[in-house]
């Protein structure tokens, strides 16, 4: 039965894929033309790794007055299409080098479930021609294409559209975000992510390989449901290294041993950085509930709940975490006021103690003739004289140490008191 009325008389707009993986520079992939929003979470001081900051891209979105439904693709670079048909028995995976291969796929009489997953975001006429070939309204194509969007879920005429956001920490503990386009109808889905060089949806692939659980046995309804599980899934690794990376810190922010405001500033953005992309996907998975669409079975709808779950739960901890910093923060500015002041007290101290001893110096430093008048300075005559002096200073010295330890100012008293 076919699931869609593909136009197949359209002559073959590309040509073979580039395997060729795309090149990274830190947090820039070349593969679309466009930095991903990225950040360094815990990579320590002197690994190579440059710790600037991207600023947040721009959004690409067409010139102003422009029609609905433009596409703006910066990149010529084609993206990489693999189908993966499949039901209960058979699975068939192909990279194919133009979306024409796909209508053999949708139009064939099997009951199967044909996934499209498209890996990057490049060629203008590539996905013109993916728009044609799979009926996709102009506004829809536009949301899928113009990357980022805020995170919806949107319905169409015997479509429906859900724009999610992926989170992933690297090797190198860079935080990255892209977009992922979720379309699904009757029979099949169409992904497209933003960036071709990874994606937190591979365990999907391999329950369908594997034929794992019963996603096999389900309707296309199931595979989205499954994929945008997947992306929400992903953010408990994110938050968790997040977390590890708090605990370190934690255990030196007190006492302030090293310059940590830069840390924790880039701690506090990266977990914005979550917020801005967890908030609206909760959001469009609660409307994913309360929407009445013939495309969502009822039990697709029983597992969305579990979704809508995980992603409070998401959502908890990013506002726990961020208290967490800010607390942090001010522990550290605390921290460095108090250090600043044991500084200062202990230079005010020794300050102190030397203010007797240059009095005492400073007057037998008077030019006085003793010869003149037996009442200039007669201990100069006397034959202890510097001895004497030198004790009554080593005395104002010991009496000051003593008065202040007394008053609590120095060491702790109650502990020598105690003996312990």
């Amino acid at each position: 039965m076919a699931r869609v009325k593909a136009e197949s008389t359209a002559a073959d707009l590309d040509a073979p894929v580039d395997d060729q993986a795309p090149e990274s520079v830190g947090p820039l992939s070349l593969a679309s033309g466009r930095p991903s929003s990225a950040g360094y979470l815990d990579a320590p001081p002197g690994d190579g790794v440059p710790r600037q900051r991207l600023r947040q891209r721009l959004t690409h979105e067409p010139p102003p007055a422009s029609p609905p439904g433009t596409l703006v693709v910066e990149s010529t670079v084609r993206p990489k299409i693999v189908v993966i048909d499949y039901d209960k028995e058979v699975v068939v995976e192909k990279e194919i080098e133009s979306f024409e291969r796909c209508i053999e796929y949708l139009q064939d009489d099997r009951p199967s479930i044909t996934w499209v997953d498209v890996r990057g975001i490049g060629h203008k006429e590539t996905f013109e021609r993916m728009g044609e070939i799979f009926k996709v309204h102009p506004l829809a194509l536009e949301d899928m294409v113009n990357v980022p969007q805020r995170p919806k879920a949107d319905a169409y005429a015997n479509q429906h559209l859900i724009i999610a956001r992926m989170a992933q920490v690297d090797d190198r503990g860079c935080l990255r975000t892209e977009q992922l386009a979720i379309l699904f109808g009757e029979g099949y889905v169409l992904t497209i992510q933003e960036e071709a060089a990874w994606d937190v949806i591979e365990t999907v692939r391999d329950r369908i390989r594997k034929g794992r659980g019963t996603i096999r046995e389900r309707g296309a309804d199931y595979l989205a449901y499954t994929v945008l599980d997947a992306v929400i899934d992903g953010f408990f690794p994110v938050l968790e290294r997040v977390g590890e990376r708090i605990e370190e810190i934690e255990l030196d922010v007190a006492q302030a041993r090293r310059p940590m405001s830069r840390e924790i500033h880039d701690i506090k953005r990266e977990l914005l950085t979550l917020r801005r992309a967890i908030w609206p996907q909760r959001d469009l998975i609660n409307a994913l509930l309360r929407e009445e669409s013939p495309l969502l079975s009822k039990e697709t709808r029983l597992h969305l709940r579990d979704t809508y779950d995980h992603a409070v739960q998401v959502m908890d901890m990013v506002e726990t975490f961020r208290e967490i910093t800010s607390g942090l923060m001010d522990l550290y500015l605390s921290g460095v006021s108090n250090k600043m002041n044991e500084i200062m007290k202990v230079l005010t101290i020794i300050s102190t103690i030397f203010l007797p001893i240059t009095a005492i110096a400073g007057v037998y430093g008077m030019n006085f003739h003793h010869e003149s008048s037996p009442y200039n300075m007669p201990e100069l005559d006397w034959r202890y004289g510097y001895p004497y002096v030198l004790v009554v200073m080593f005395a104002s010295v010991v009496g000051l140490l003593w008065f202040y330890w007394r008053k609590g100012w120095i060491g702790n008293r109650e502990k020598d008191s105690d003996g312990r």
